[in-house]
């Protein structure tokens, strides 16, 4: 049997053994089965074995996820079949315009579910975290800061809302770039800063995961060779820190071209990339 699961249901997800330490799931159940956030679990003898969900963005997009599957069940298909059953169940929204699935690029047994269940791979991008931004700051002046939201749009509709291009929403979640992801209100909240030529810029937003962080877009390939880029971020990140008065962590989405020209002395944590899935029909 495959139900949607409600905040009474965590005793059942307790009781899975998917030998995950330090599970997020399990440490905010409550809110990953509410609001935006479903999940559903198939159950074996009423004892929950797999599970699977999606959370969805501005009604259009949905986000699959939180695949787990007991392992004294594995071998038998189930991530599949509740995977799959969940992909419908998001379609089955009738404002869902993209449904895709971000993976890392070591969860092998991940990628092939979403393999088989018709999702392709669009983009690999590896996150890159920090807390010594000023490593890569220079003596150049900082860039200059844009407040306008007319000129934020402007920009965003320049360099993102394209076919096929993909944008950072928030740490983890990549979508691809449709004007629906940009909400007014949202969107004057993103600091965006502009180099002295007019031709470079990048937005810094604030996102809270598992920490604080500040996060960092910037969609050209240059990354590591524009004249007072870093600075600005270091000086962005000092700001972050003032305002929630704790450590906060850099994040920044690195594409392949960007990835190949990180200086060999660099700051940044560099877990395995992370691979966005996403369904074409």
């Amino acid at each position: 049997m495959i139900r949607q699961l409600h905040p009474e249901d965590q005793t059942y997800y307790e009781q899975m053994d998917t030998g995950i330490e330090d599970d997020y799931i399990a440490a905010i159940f409550p809110h990953l089965v509410t609001g935006p956030n479903k999940m559903y679990g198939l159950f074996i003898e009423n004892q929950l074995v797999s599970t699977a969900g999606f959370t969805i963005y501005h009604s259009v997009y949905a986000m699959l996820g939180r695949l787990r599957t007991d392992r004294r069940y594995r071998g038998q298909n189930l991530a599949t079949e509740i995977i799959s059953n969940v992909l419908d169940k998001a379609w089955g929204h009738s404002a869902i315009q993209w449904v895709g699935a971000n993976t890392q690029q070591s969860n092998v047994p991940a990628q092939k579910v979403l393999t088989k269940i018709g999702l392709t791979p669009l983009i690999s991008l590896q996150s890159a975290t920090t807390t010594s931004p000023n490593q890569l700051a220079d003596n150049h002046a900082q860039w200059t800061e844009i407040t306008t939201l007319s000129k934020k749009k402007a920009l965003l509709s320049e360099q993102y809302i394209q076919p096929g291009r993909v944008f950072p929403y928030e740490c983890y979640y990549p979508f691809e770039a449709k004007t629906e992801l940009f909400n007014d209100d949202e969107v004057a909240t993103w600091r965006f800063f502009m180099n002295e030529q007019r031709d470079r810029f990048f937005i810094a937003k604030y996102d809270q995961k598992k920490y604080h962080y500040l996060h960092v877009l910037y969609p050209f390939d240059d990354l590591f060779d524009q004249p007072g880029l870093w600075s600005t971020i270091t000086q962005t990140y000092s700001d972050s820190r003032v305002l929630f008065e704790e450590e906060v962590h850099v994040w920044i989405d690195l594409t392949s071209d960007q990835l190949e020209k990180l200086p060999k002395q660099h700051p940044f944590n560099l877990p395995s990339p992370w691979n966005l899935y996403v369904d074409q029909r």
